[in-house]
């Protein structure tokens, strides 16, 4: 009801009863103003729930315009998941390094008249579909890189935005589009221009940025990379990782699964520093909406690494769970179980997955129930809708499940604390290192983040050893092995025998060091009264 209305209704019964004393007028007001306030506070709450909430996540297979045999995907319109991304759109190798080509052999026109490339676009949007267009890949180079006229730059994205009538792109930054921080500063204050100026019309443009990732997290390349289209105020739609190709960084028996979940989550943590950063701090809720996955469907690259059915399931699964905002895959070309012609299915093939599956399997389980497609959130803008994380809440002792961090504390590994309503495990023996440092390398910090500490939690009792337990060490003292002393209030045994070497070198170099600390597991089966 507006304040309007209630007025005319207040003043109709005032007329047909009596006056309404000043005390009765003031009341009214007060009412009036205290509840225009909660509806303003609770609108403005609404909308930034809202402002995550309404955002559909959407799933799009990537489709290698260039690859042989071409893959039909103006015929997607007559599937559940109409939308592709169209892959690569590069420098040219014959005509210029600012005329943007498809994967560096047909001009936009070539693409046209020998690939029949725009019908088959405007095929599959009269059928429902909605392309996005991915500029870079690994095999050629990303306009920026080469093109070193920004004019000429504007005006090679403007041509491809403009011709294929798109609203999203997609930046598929690898080598050399990911390393040279020239280019990216190139690439950062053309798109802003771009995305600055059709906003202005009223026009949209989402832009997506897909870079490589380990079990770990983004590279320093990648951080870097999105870093520098952050402070140049390029809006983001999202971040897509290409969750595929692990090598070395997988660990021996880590599925593709659990290797991609862990390099989603890292990045998660990854990105709400590198928005705060930006002074654009977000909720957990919005940084998953502006995250994206792409697997390499089936054999991957790295020899070993084969993405599963099952994987797809769990990929999925996780996905939904966090609402992220994108699902993709590499590629729909690759969609396919390999004919019987094929003679080794570990060989990546660009045209089958190497597994058996039903044609379109991959597709059909990695979009499943990701009903938006790619232009309904094109024009989403970006903005902060969480406290800087400057502003860190206090930990009080009586609700905190471990002990709160201390500057002056020593922890092993293993160990767990509170920090900032946020339980932390010590990856390693340290001491004076704050749990939440934003550092966004995780091998940058002793501590790995667990989760926040839950409603209604309560100290659980620790193990500890009492005073006199075992000696201080001392620097003058000789030890066997086996010996256990108390070193900052840590307990720790030798591994052979020693004279004057501290305990505290265990931390940094545990191989050469003769002492080990205890675990807490340890500290626990001694079983002291």
């Amino acid at each position: 009801m507006s304040r309007e209305l209630v007025a005319r209704r207040m003043q109709s019964k005032s007329v047909k009863t009596r006056r309404l004393s000043p005390w009765r007028v003031l009341f009214g007001v007060t009412l009036l103003v205290i509840l225009s306030t909660v509806s303003v506070f609770g609108m403005q709450q609404w909308r930034n729930d809202q402002s995550t909430a309404t955002r559909e996540p959407w799933f799009a297979p990537y489709i290698d315009v260039t690859a042989t045999p071409s893959f039909a995907f103006e015929q997607m319109g007559s599937t559940d998941h109409k939308d592709a991304v169209l892959s690569f759109i590069v420098s040219s190798t014959s005509k210029g390094a600012c005329v943007p080509s498809w994967g560096g052999v047909y001009t936009l026109e070539e693409a046209g008249n020998d690939l029949d490339l725009d019908r088959r676009i405007a095929r599959l949007k009269q059928k429902g579909g909605n392309v996005a267009i991915s500029f870079g890949g690994l095999n050629n180079k990303e306009l920026a890189v080469t093109c070193t006229d920004t004019k000429k730059l504007k005006a090679a994205y403007g041509d491809v935005i403009e011709r294929y009538d798109i609203n999203t792109i997609d930046l598929d930054l690898e080598k050399d589009g990911l390393k040279d921080l020239t280019a990216a500063t190139r690439r950062a204050e053309v798109l802003k221009t771009i995305q600055s100026e059709r906003r202005a019309k009223g026009e949209q443009l989402a832009i997506w940025v897909t870079v490589p990732v380990a079990p770990q997290g983004l590279t320093k390349d990648s951080t870097d990379a999105l870093a520098k289209l952050l402070s140049s105020k390029v809006d983001l739609a999202g971040i897509n990782l290409m969750t595929m190709d692990y090598g070395g960084s997988k660990e021996k028996g880590v599925s593709m699964l659990d290797a991609s979940i862990s390099a989603l989550k890292e990045t998660h943590r990854q990105l709400s520093i590198l928005y705060e950063q930006a002074g654009v701090p977000l909720t957990d809720a919005t940084i998953w909406s502006k995250l994206g996955a792409t697997p390499m469907i089936g054999q991957n690259d790295v020899a070993g690494e084969i993405f599963s059915l099952e994987d797809a399931e769990g990929l999925n699964a996780f996905a939904k769970s966090k609402r992220m905002g994108r699902m993709s895959s590499w590629s729909a070309n690759r969609d396919a179980k390999c004919g019987d012609n094929y003679v080794d299915i570990k060989v990546v093939s660009d045209s089958c997955s190497g597994v058996d599956q039903e044609k379109g399997e991959f597709g059909s389980i990695l979009g499943n129930k990701f009903s938006g497609n790619i232009s309904s959130n094109a024009g989403t803008v970006t903005t902060s809708n969480a406290p800087s994380q400057n502003e860190k809440p206090e930990d009080n002792p009586a609700d905190s499940p471990y002990q709160i961090w201390s500057e002056s504390g020593a922890y092993l590994e293993g160990t767990k604390v509170v920090w900032h309503k946020n339980v932390y495990e010590a990856k390693w023996w340290n001491q004076g290192t704050l749990p939440d440092n934003p550092v966004l390398q995780s091998w940058e910090t002793p501590w790995r983040l667990i989760g926040p500490v839950l409603p209604g939690e309560k100290p659980i009792e620790q193990a500890k050893l009492p005073d006199g337990t075992y000696p201080e060490w001392s620097g003058v003292t000789a030890y066997e092995a086996g010996t256990r002393v108390l070193f900052n209030g840590i307990p720790y045994q030798a591994k052979w025998w020693n004279e004057g070497d501290s305990p505290a070198a265990a931390s940094s170099n545990a191989t050469s060091s003769p002492w080990v600390p205890l675990t807490q597991a340890q500290i626990t089966a001694l079983n002291l009264p």
